[in-house]
């Protein structure tokens, strides 16, 4: 005679992708939602521009796309935000730099106490010469002070990763500006400082397309910049939340960082006034 019959059942499993969630933590959970949120800020950025490039037959004159060149002022004006966002900071009054020298190409030139200054735009090509520099004389440098508008993305990033292989700090003196993707060669420093007195902004960063690029692909390069600085800035220490404020302000204008924002957010390591030397 057999057994009695087994009728108990076997619990069905949970979904695939509720097991997945349950064994990531907290902190997993956050950063998914936070580059969720960049990317999503990066496909509004690319349709604006693509919209703002049909409208005036193209963002700029015709240029090599990776150059992401300074082409606007030199000192734009502050955001302007909604009510709730207003920027109430702006340290234009404290930039001492004469434009025409900001918007010529950055140069290098090194001071006592291993104080590389590093002043003008960051064209394509700034970190052959910044490569060059350190290559020649690197022993002896100590610090690069940034004046800079901004300028090449590729170009700072590499200057970044550059500094930080060599354990150089970074600091904006007081009278300097340091914008656009100058904040992302600042992030590269072993030590970051800013003076109480300098002006560092970001913005949108824009490519030159041809009107033929559908949105679909403006939108995908968006999206890569954006998670390329964020990965970037996420290797130098610095959080990456500090772009949303460069997503939702428009190239023509800046949103100038506070002394708390850039402490908060890890861009300096060191904020007290710094008398420029």
């Amino acid at each position: 005679m057999s057994g009695p019959e087994n009728t108990t059942r076997q619990r069905p499993g949970r979904p695939a992708l509720v097991r997945y969630l349950a064994r990531l933590d907290d902190g997993a959970l956050m950063r998914g939602a936070f580059i969720g949120v960049l990317l999503g800020a990066a496909t509004l950025v690319g349709l604006d521009l693509r919209e703002l490039a049909d409208a005036n037959g193209g963002l700029l004159p015709a240029a090599k796309p990776e150059s992401l060149q300074h082409r606007f002022p030199v000192l734009p004006p502050a955001v302007k935000a909604d009510p709730d966002r207003q920027q109430s900071n702006d340290p234009r009054r404290f930039v001492t730099a004469e434009e025409d020298i900001l918007r010529q190409p950055i140069s290098f030139t090194l001071g006592a106490d291993g104080l590389l200054q590093a002043t003008g735009s960051i064209d394509p090509g700034s970190a052959s010469r910044l490569r060059a520099e350190l290559d020649a004389r690197g022993e002896y440098v100590k610090r690069v002070s940034l004046n800079s508008p901004g300028g090449a993305l590729d170009d700072a990033i590499l200057m970044a990763g550059m500094l930080r292989e060599r354990g150089v700090s970074t600091v904006v003196e007081d009278g300097a500006i340091c914008a656009s993707s100058c904040p992302l060669l600042l992030a590269g420093g072993k030590t970051r400082e800013v003076g109480g007195q300098a002006a560092v902004g970001l913005h949108q960063f824009y490519t030159v397309t041809d009107a033929a690029v559908a949105p679909a692909q403006a939108m995908a390069d968006a999206q890569m910049t954006t998670a390329r600085i964020s990965r970037h800035l996420q290797e130098m220490g610095v959080d990456p939340a500090i772009w949303l404020h460069a997503l939702d302000t428009p190239p023509r204008a800046l949103y100038y960082l506070t002394t708390e924002e850039m402490k908060r957010y890890r861009l300096v390591t060191e904020a007290e006034k710094i008398a420029k030397q």
